[in-house]
């Protein structure tokens, strides 16, 4: 760590990357003890909201998967929900929040949203997977599925809610600080970073980053503590992309029904927000309104040219931006499965990425690589390598050891078991890997045409809300949430496949 520190030092001293992008360590902390009154305002509002947005969307995420494992047609009924929430991108919906709730509700609203996902589906996992004959007995003794939940699966359960809440401590702050960017906030670093960046200070945006990166990694340190404190030597942390639970069987009509309701709940409980917010038809649009605007309106062929451009701007980039980190992430995966040495020393980097604000590293990434194509690729491969590379490493490991013996005895390298044993057996986090990377990439891309590119679908957002056009953010995004869904599926498809011809 030193010698990183003092070759950072130098090359900020010389400007040797980018003309002075990359500031050595004592300009940023000089340039942070000058800033100092105002760190400590911005800092707090963010970190206010989302720890707001945190409790709250850890109490509807547990609470939603306690329904799921008591209930599971509620989980088949509500996946429609679920997958859009996790597949939606963030800065789709800032200017939507922003227009239609007073004061730091957006914020608090974002960063709920962020956290439910991880929360639920680790908190589901670690219901659901509980060792069958502790339940027999507890039946045994008379116990319904209120004990079976209070005795077993809520004990089983609860490493998994905290390894959950690891990852949903940094998504608090980020939707935190990504509501400040639209909301034209006084306080808070995402509006502090928003300020700033016109002034290209690249000392100030590192402190600003930095910063946001403490914050977070303070939010998962907290997590941590408290699962090393309640669960002792028993941390499992249960991390997936897809819901666990195997859903219920249920025959002709039901299944048919539930399968409608999933699909129509997403629209009905987005018209019934509305509804319940009063809020005005010209701001907020219903499912029926995006659908008035795109294609029944007079200026209906206009906007949906618009969307189509931006959408075959941003499609591209995020599909090779995804591909670029998940084979970056497969191939160090790999490299540190022969040598584990190497994994080791690149997980403490995948966790202080991880932890950077998106928001917070783009403009630090402007500054090195320019505003143009080259920054967007940047972006999303830093947003999706990091994840995808510790779902992959951790798949990886969990191969019974006994499984390379055969191979062995045969005189196999190290590489020849990669392809062999171990990459085959990991193909199920592959894909998880894949799966989580849907949205991420998304993100990235459309954040980078907000702050820097200027075209694509985060730039028409943009666009929209500076024009008040309502009409359009709501369509773009529609549009971002579906692609989203769509490449999220389309993995699904392919794994299921996959499975189907291995099996």
């Amino acid at each position: 760590m030193c010698a990183i520190l003092a070759m950072w030092e130098l090359e900020g001293r010389f400007s040797l990357v980018a003309s002075g992008a990359l500031p050595a360590p004592s300009a940023v902390l000089t340039k942070f003890w000058i800033d100092r009154s105002d760190y400590a305002l911005h800092a707090w509002a963010t970190a206010r909201v989302a720890l707001l947005g945190f409790l709250a969307g850890n109490i509807v995420a547990v609470i939603a998967a306690l329904a799921f494992v008591r209930w599971p047609a509620t989980e088949r009924l509500t996946r429609g929900i679920n997958i859009a929430m996790f597949a939606l991108p963030p800065i789709a919906i800032v200017p939507i929040l922003v227009i239609a709730l007073p004061g730091d509700w957006p914020g608090l609203v974002l960063a709920a949203v962020a956290v439910y996902f991880p929360t639920m589906t680790a908190t589901l996992a670690g219901l659901s997977e509980v060792d069958r004959r502790v339940v027999d007995v507890v039946r045994v003794y008379g116990g319904g599925e209120g004990a079976v939940m209070r005795w077993v699966r809520l004990r089983a359960g609860l490493p998994a809610l905290l390894g959950g809440m690891r990852v949903a401590g940094p998504a608090a702050v980020l939707g935190a600080i990504l509501a400040e960017f639209g909301s034209g906030s006084r306080w808070g670093l995402g509006s502090y970073l928003l300020g700033s960046i016109g002034s290209g200070d690249a000392s100030r945006l590192w402190g600003i980053g930095l910063t946001a990166t403490a914050m977070a990694g303070l939010a998962y340190g907290a997590a941590a503590l408290v699962s090393a404190r309640m669960t002792g030597a028993t941390r499992a942390v249960t991390m997936t992309t897809s819901l666990p639970l195997q859903p219920a069987t249920f025959g002709g009509r039901n299944d048919l029904l539930i399968r409608v309701g999933a699909f129509v709940l997403p629209f009905a409980v987005w018209w019934l927000l509305l509804v319940i917010g009063q809020l005005s038809p010209i701001i907020a649009k219903t499912p029926f309104g995006v659908f008035d605007y795109l294609f029944l309106s007079p200026g209906s062929p206009k906007a949906q040219t618009r969307i189509l451009a931006a959408l075959a701007e941003t499609l591209p980039l995020t599909l090779l931006g995804m591909a670029a980190g998940l084979f970056l992430a497969l191939l160090l995966a790999m490299l540190g499965s022969v040598k584990p040495a190497l994994a080791r020393a690149l997980l403490p980097v995948a966790l202080v990425t991880q932890t950077m604000p998106l928001v917070a590293l783009t403009p630090l990434l402007v500054l090195i690589f320019g505003r143009g194509t080259a920054v967007t690729l940047a972006i999303t491969v830093s947003v999706t390598f990091f994840p995808s590379f510790v779902v992959i490493t951790h798949g990886l490991t969990l191969v019974p050891k006994a499984a390379f013996e055969l191979v062995r005895a045969y005189g196999a390298s190290r590489m020849q078991e990669l392809r062999l044993i171990s990459l085959p057996a990991a193909q199920a986090w592959l894909f998880a890997a894949a799966r989580l990377a849907v949205p991420r990439a998304l993100l990235g891309v459309m954040i980078a045409e907000w702050l820097a590119t200027g075209r694509g679908l985060g730039n028409l957002l943009n666009q929209s809300r500076g024009y008040l056009d309502y009409g359009m953010i709501w369509s773009v995004a529609l549009v971002a949430v579906l692609v989203s869904i769509g490449m999220y599926q389309a993995l699904l498809s392919v794994e299921r496949l996959v499975s189907k011809r291995q099996g």
